[in-house]
Formats: structure tokens, C-alpha cells, sequence
């Protein structure tokens, strides 16, 4: 069992940075893949960034370039680093872990937490 508590979001002007964490419980962090995924009003939740135990990572068209995914084993945390922020960025980010590799789509992971609301502004 993991447990998984967002942190960081936040409002932002366009062109800022905000930083993401996600803390997890349970001693056997390190095993697993852990995505953040973003859902706006309206729209389905999509993938934004993955990394998988070692600290390789894979990002989505719509982010690459802009945000970088991070872990910490020994802190159990998570971390997404949102630079360039754009208006189109804003919406609900969670953060999910997952048995094995990184998964692009949500089916693919185990554990979620509850969010955390970024809003960028124009």
C-alpha cells in the first residue's frame, strides 16, 4: 500500500516556475514507477511526466523541454519542476505510482493522491 500527498501548486503568472512534490509513504517507494498526470475542467487526465526507479524519465509532447521530473528514494518524494509556464498548463496535477515500468496512461498505475490545482495566468 502507498500513499501519495501532492504539495506546491499554486497560481502563477505565464512565464513562471512553480515545483511540485509528492510524498509517499511505505518503505518500498523506490520500486516503483511514479507519473504525474494533469486533468483541466472538462478534459480527460493525461500524462505529463514519468520516472522510473533508476531515474529515467519520459515526458509528454506537450512538456518536454519545459518541466523536469525528479525522485528522491531516500525521501520517498517525487518532484516536477514547471518552468515556462503557460496558460494552457492550468489544471489539477497528480501524482501516481505504479508497479514496474512508467505508463503513459492512467489504467497503468496503482496509487494516486488528491491533487494539487495549478492555475497560470495570461
Amino acid at each position: 500500500q502507498v500513499q501519495l500527498v501532492e504539495s506546491g501548486g499554486g497560481l502563477v503568472q505565464a512565464g513562471g516556475s512553480l515545483r511540485l512534490s509528492c510524498a509517499a509513504s511505505g518503505r518500498t517507494f523506490s520500486s516503483y514507477a511514479m507519473g504525474w498526470f494533469r486533468q483541466a475542467p472538462g478534459k480527460e487526465r493525461e500524462f505529463v511526466a514519468g520516472v522510473n526507479w533508476s531515474g529515467g524519465s519520459t515526458y509528454s509532447d506537450s512538456v518536454h523541454g519545459r518541466f523536469t521530473i525528479s525522485r528522491d528514494n531516500a525521501k520517498n518524494t517525487v518532484y516536477l519542476q514547471m518552468n515556462s509556464l503557460k496558460p494552457e498548463d492550468t489544471a489539477v496535477y497528480y501524482c501516481a505510482a505504479a508497479v514496474g515500468g512508467i505508463h503513459t496512461m492512467p489504467m497503468g498505475y496503482s496509487y494516486w493522491g488528491q491533487g494539487t490545482q495549478v492555475t497560470v495566468s495570461s
